[in-house]
């Protein structure tokens, strides 16, 4: 059977404990958080989890916590790495551990080499070995990656084990375009939380929305009004929604993530080294915004 992608997944963050470690404890609580909350699915190891800040077991050990928490939700594992050989075995081990797909992002250390060519190769072959579908991660811009053109996408779509991708540009237009050039079976969901309700009106499924770590039920209340034709309640919350995801997710990125998560009473916690926790004043602000939306900070 196809795999049904629609609705709200939330990319999870990585907790790590007191000595560094990956708290999978604290990791199954958020998730289970997410999932009183009535979200869709979850994308364990994508760039909100730090993944590129992981070592291979810890991703597995994460994909296999994940499994055994999740009951009727769609577990999506990031499985993108700079070699076509590391990734097909990434893309087996999460199908091993219990995903049931993958988000797969370019190789882009030697951009300059990755033309379309090279790029539907590595795909082509990642698709062809993956015991789960596949999805296309394009990655944010801001951050060290390649932007596929809408004609690259449309070619790889024809791939029978590529069913979709996250595009987390925070382009409408482009998203647009990518769905009207791709397949009606070819599942787009938006990355930003604050484009979810545009996003769904103009044809994709669902979301994979940093936002949702923080609010997942708004963003779930989002999907649901969109789908019950109440366009007025998924555009009056896409307003609270939207500075939470312009102000925590797209300017501060994971740090700001784990610090509002921390506010929420949830387990947020530090990033892992390089990236820095926020400080004071940026924590300040990360609270602001969330009770601006009417969240409660503790």
């Amino acid at each position: 059977m196809p795999i049904d992608l629609a609705g709200v997944h939330i990319p999870t963050t990585t907790p790590f404990g007191g000595s560094g470690e990956v708290d999978l404890d604290a990791f199954a609580a958020n998730m289970r958080a997410g999932i009183t909350r009535g979200v869709h699915g979850f994308v364990v190891g994508g760039s909100t989890g730090e993944a590129v800040l992981l070592d291979a077991t810890e991703r597995t050990n994460l994909w296999t916590t994940a499994a055994e928490v999740a009951s009727d939700q769609v577990l999506i594992a990031g499985t993108g790495a700079e070699s076509t050989r590391t990734t097909i075995r990434m893309c087996k081990s999460a199908a091993h551990a219990g995903a049931h797909a993958v988000l797969v992002q370019p190789p882009a250390f030697y951009r300059g080499a990755m033309t379309p060519i090279a790029l539907t190769a590595h795909f082509g072959a990642v698709a062809d070995a993956s015991p789960v579908p596949v999805l296309v991660y394009q990655v944010p811009l801001k951050m060290s990656t390649i932007e596929f053109s809408t004609e690259w996408i449309a070619g790889i779509a024809e791939h029978p084990n590529v069913v979709g991708m996250k595009d987390s540009r925070g382009d409408l237009d482009a998203l647009s375009e990518i769905i009207e050039a791709t397949p009606d079976d070819f599942r787009v969901l938006v990355g930003s939380g604050a484009l979810l309700h545009a996003a769904l009106e103009a044809g994709a499924v669902g979301g994979i929305l940093g936002v949702a770590n923080l609010v997942p039920d708004l963003c779930v209340e989002i999907f649901d009004a969109h789908r019950e034709g109440r366009g007025d309640v998924a555009a009056a919350l896409q307003a609270r929604v939207a500075p939470l995801h312009n102000g925590i997710v797209g300017v501060r990125g994971v740090p700001g993530v784990k610090a509002a998560l921390d506010a929420l009473g949830r387990v947020g916690g530090a990033p892992r080294s390089p990236l820095q926790p926020l400080d004071g004043v940026g924590r300040t602000a990360v609270v602001h915004l969330l009770e601006e939306a009417g969240l409660t900070s503790n």
